[in-house]
């Protein structure tokens, strides 16, 4: 009799214990904002001004892989460890991990830009990309620190590690 009452009570926390975690658990949804046509034409136009290399993602921001990376993808829960330089479309850098912190700054891709949560997924440990994000993707239009209201972005990121 404990015996069955013991499979019966165990069981399920067995069952329950052996399940992944999804973007639910980690309090973090997967992104689905998409930029405005208007935005996504402004990008464009600077892009192919510049001749600068680029794919587009249906979200509204635009990319070039450097290197794809190996092992790991990350998803909205993962740990990220990278390092990336942050610039204005003028060429007006904004950040750098470089600078604060050369072996790397580590975040919850969940809590980031949605920029980044769109593309930094498009690589795997060890890769690195370029963004072009535009407003609605990045800070949209609120001034933050040294980035102007309404700013496209630029980010070089190097995916250091997935935790």
């Amino acid at each position: 009799m404990y015996k069955k009452l013991f499979f019966i009570i165990a069981v399920p926390f067995v069952m329950l214990s052996c399940n992944k975690k999804t973007s639910s658990d980690c309090g973090y949804t997967t992104p689905s904002l998409v930029a405005s046509a208007a935005e996504v034409a402004n990008l464009k136009a600077y892009l192919d001004a510049n001749s600068l290399p680029y794919t587009p993602h249906p979200s509204g921001f635009f990319y070039n892989i450097g290197s794809p990376g190996s092992g790991a993808t990350p998803g909205v829960c993962s740990g990220v460890t990278v390092k990336y330089l942050g610039q204005l479309t003028n060429g007006t850098g904004f950040d750098s991990s470089y600078k604060r912190d050369p072996a790397g700054t580590s975040f919850t891709l969940g809590g980031l830009i949605e920029g980044w949560k769109y593309g930094i997924p498009l690589i795997k440990n060890g890769g690195s990309i370029k963004l072009y994000v535009p407003p609605s993707l990045g800070y949209g239009s609120s001034a933050n620190g040294a980035i102007p209201a309404n700013s496209n972005l630029i980010f070089t990121i190097e995916l250091v590690n997935v935790q």
